[in-house]
């Protein structure tokens, strides 16, 4: 950069504008960055200066009415000052060098063993988990020159790599064979291992609703099959399918709430909870295919060949059983709903509608469409005994299908949105907002989603605009200000400039990472249900 003075006695110069008024200058000096001087040119007696030097200070006109104006605006020197611009650093592939690596990782893809790592420096760094506040990490550079020292070449690592890749492949594909071999050695050494949580969920809550109605469904499943046997009725067999297509789905439920309990692994980070919704979408689709549409197929099949019915007084005693069972089991259902409904805050509707809980939720519409079901087959059996026209028996086998039918859409249809991925409530929505907005690190929030996971489980994801002020001054809370000022002081030339700004900058930029995982951990915390926080820097 350079920065120029000109000074005029009677003579005056304007840059750059070209149409303002340009008198003969006596003396032009530029100084240079090194603070030498030049002179561009010295007084003429006829008043003239060389053209070379007009085109470099300006061109323009004379003015005679604004020369007394220029003389007075100019006698004081123009300065231009240019900012100094560090220069920009292309950064190569050996600047990744820099970059840190877990010892997990080190161990994985360079093939090394934990004592080689005992070997190399270690860094604390923040950690991203919530459980520990630092952990390890080593530079990328040290990990691959210490395997390089282990193996040889990059060629040996490669071939290292290769085979446990392949060894890798082999496990996997062997792994039925090896979980098999685990549980014989299991069953020939004793299984000591305490009760999982997968079957001690089955003794509480939405697991006790799911066991207790297989039992009981599976019982009037029985007895309903031994009176239609008996009697012959349409509307008895349409019973039967009922119960059984009952017992078929709550053993699928059953699944579903097992393997809903998996813990998360490296190909499904987010856990298993959708698995009850997938057994419950399943259960619907099994209830109208088989529970409808076998009830619609027999329901026809007597219209179109009726024929006499034997007598119905077993039957009607099994469908009182059955509707006391039934009605048991709903009872058992719906005192679940209500609790946990009442737990979230939720009327008994809403809860039901939203598929909180699906496994609950089948077993309370598959008992209440039992239920109804029995109605409907006690009322048309008995108009076919008092009448004597099994054409009743037979509208009540397509009633009792009609029922299925509804209430396996109704399955489809709220499992179906669950699966999809919906967003809570917008009075949910905004109150985990309002916190975030009230904190004063964030200046404002946006490109909200708050996604509902299944059983209780929200992902939210927001856009933050943080404000850089706060977090510098956080950051300056925790260090020494006079020892700062000293750093400060000490700088003199840009090299010292840039090392400075460098190691605070990076300094700042792991504040705001820690004002980051305290959002998420606040959010966590008063919000029991938000279980992955993912807050984007904006």
């Amino acid at each position: 950069g350079w920065h120029a003075s000109m000074k005029s006695g009677s003579l005056s110069c304007i840059l750059p504008c070209n149409r303002l008024p340009v008198q003969l200058m006596s003396q032009v000096r530029v100084y240079t960055s090194n603070g030498q001087k030049k002179d561009l040119g010295s007084e003429d007696t006829n008043g003239s200066i060389p053209e070379e030097t007009l085109r470099k200070v300006g061109t323009g006109r004379q003015d005679t009415t604004n020369a007394g104006l220029n003389q007075s605006f100019l006698k004081e020197p123009i300065q231009v000052k240019v900012k100094a611009v560090l220069k920009k650093r292309e950064y190569g592939p050996k600047y990744t060098q820099n970059n840190f690596i877990t010892g997990v990782r080190a161990i994985n893809e360079f093939c090394l063993k934990s004592s080689d790592l005992d070997q190399l420096r270690k860094i604390r760094r923040r950690s991203p988990h919530d459980d520990i506040e630092t952990f390890t990490v080593y530079l990328r550079s040290d990990v691959e020159a210490k395997s390089l020292e282990v193996w040889g070449s990059p060629e040996a690592l490669a071939r290292e790599r290769k085979r446990r890749k392949e060894a890798e492949i082999k496990y996997r594909e062997n792994l039925f064979r090896n979980q098999r071999l685990l549980r014989e050695y299991k069953e020939f050494f004793g299984n000591t291992k305490p009760r999982s949580s997968a079957a001690a969920m089955f003794f509480k809550g939405p697991g006790k609703v799911v066991m207790v109605a297989i039992c009981i469904n599976g019982l009037n499943f029985f007895f309903k099959l031994l009176a239609w046997v008996y009697t012959g009725s349409a509307s008895m067999f349409s019973e039967a399918i009922h119960s059984l297509a009952d017992t078929c789905n709550q053993a699928l439920l059953a699944l579903g709430i097992s393997q809903s309990a998996r813990t998360p692994d490296p190909s499904h980070p987010y856990g298993f909870t959708n698995m009850r919704y997938i057994a419950s979408l399943i259960s619907g689709v099994g209830i109208f295919m088989m529970g409808a549409g076998l009830s619609w197929y027999h329901g026809i099949i007597g219209l179109l060949h009726p024929h006499p019915i034997e007598s119905l007084l077993w039957a009607y005693c099994i469908l009182a059983g059955s509707l006391v069972s039934e009605g048991a089991t709903l009872l058992v259902a719906i005192n679940e709903i209500r609790r946990s409904a009442r737990a979230k805050g939720l009327s008994f509707y809403q809860y039901v509608v939203q598929s909180r809980d699906p496994s609950t939720n089948v077993v309370l519409l598959e008992d209440a469409a039992a239920v109804l079901s029995v109605a409907v087959a006690a009322t048309c059996m008995g108009l076919t005994s008092l009448t004597g026209n099994p054409y009743y028996d037979s509208v009540g086998s397509l009633g009792v299908g009609t029922l299925l039918g509804t209430v396996s859409a109704f399955l489809i249809y709220t499992n179906t949105e669950a699966l999809l991925g919906r967003s809570i409530q917008p009075e949910q929505v905004q109150r985990l907002t309002e916190l975030l907005e009230s904190d004063p690190v964030v200046r404002a929030i946006h490109d909200v989603k708050a996604t509902d996971m299944g059983m209780s489980k929200v992902r939210f994801k927001a856009e933050v605009d943080f404000d850089g002020r706060v977090v510098t001054r956080s950051y300056l809370e925790k260090q020494d200000i006079e020892q700062l000022l000293q750093e400060i002081q000490q700088v003199k030339t840009l090299e010292e400039l840039e090392a400075f700004m460098l190691k605070h900058g990076e300094n700042i930029i792991d504040t705001l990472g820690a004002e980051v995982d305290r959002l998420e951990k606040d959010l966590k915390q008063r919000n029991p249900d938000v279980r992955h926080v993912d807050l984007e820097i904006l």
